[in-house]
């Protein structure tokens, strides 16, 4: 406890003694983190999104405008046996106009044109979790899209999978990039630490000539890595939080619309505590970096 006492004692008065550089450090931390909170605000209100979508999927089975009542009486009865449904409702076509025309106002006009209703009669199946878990989902899709009277089947998972492996693949690049900025701090961290030491120089040639342990000469230079990686993890949360405010008040409207009357989310409590550890992680393994040159 004594040594842990004595590193932060002396990495705050290090960090006083050299505010400027301190500064720096800590905005290059800030600016990795943001980078890497962003991408996690983003895929967190996405995946959030997903998950509810996911535990309500649907199948949507169109019927041919020729489909006869027997045709489409043998293809409810198949979705009923199939033991992988919640609940069915049959859309008529003049059903599918109304919904249409309630659903999207703006564009309710182009459909007043129209002679014939375009709109085809379907089939709404609510899914049930355990039915795609088990391979039920997509037999039952399958099966449907070869049967008389069906002109078309749309599977909600198919495009929800689609979306989840867009979002895979945006959170690999963001994380490479928050990476490559993360080193590029830590160096940042390593360099002012290093700034920092040289002022020390003779203190430190004392205490190693006199005995005093490694964790007494580098611990104020690891704390003080610390210290720079949290403060600056610390300002990334409180700009984003700023930023999230900003984007739900700016353009709240759009967002209700497209998330489905919610506003965008800003990160849990655990995703802000691991982004102020990550912060202070790499503050850390600059300092540790700087401070082998100590002794």
């Amino acid at each position: 406890m004594r040594a842990i006492d004595y590193a932060l004692r002396e990495a705050w008065a290090s960090l006083r003694r050299n505010r400027a550089a301190s500064l720096f450090a800590i905005l290059a931390i800030a600016l990795a983190m943001i980078v890497l909170g962003a991408l996690l605000l983003v895929t967190w209100n996405v995946e959030r999104l997903l998950a509810e979508w996911s535990s309500a999927t649907e199948v949507s089975v169109f019927l041919d405008d020729q489909a006869t009542s027997e045709e489409r009486g043998a293809i409810e009865a198949i979705i009923d046996d199939s033991g992988a449904i919640e609940a069915r409702e049959y859309v008529s076509k003049a059903d599918a106009l109304t919904r249409f025309r309630r659903e999207f106002a703006e564009l309710a006009s182009l459909t007043e044109g129209f002679e014939d209703n375009p709109f085809p009669a379907s089939v709404e199946v609510r899914i049930r979790p355990e039915a795609e878990a088990d391979g039920r989902a997509n037999a039952l899709v399958q099966r449907l899209a070869t049967l008389p009277g069906v002109a078309d089947v749309r599977y909600d998972r198919e495009w929800l999978e689609r979306i989840a492996s867009g979002v895979g693949a945006v959170r690999g690049v963001g994380f490479a990039l928050a990476l490559v900025m993360a080193l590029a701090a830590a160096v940042t961290v390593a360099s002012v630490v290093k700034l920092g030491m040289h002022g020390r120089r003779d203190e430190l040639d004392v205490m190693s000539l006199v005995g005093s342990p490694f964790t007494f000469i580098r611990g104020p230079f690891v704390a003080e890595g610390v210290l720079q990686g949290g403060c600056g993890a610390l300002l990334a949360l409180a700009l984003l939080a700023i930023g999230t405010a900003a984007v739900n008040g700016w353009w709240g409207g759009e967002l209700a619309a497209l998330l489905e009357g919610r506003s965008l989310q800003f990160l849990p409590a655990r995703l802000s505590a691991a982004l102020v550890a990550g912060g202070m992680v790499v503050g850390g393994a600059g300092g540790f970096a700087a401070s082998r040159h100590a002794v």
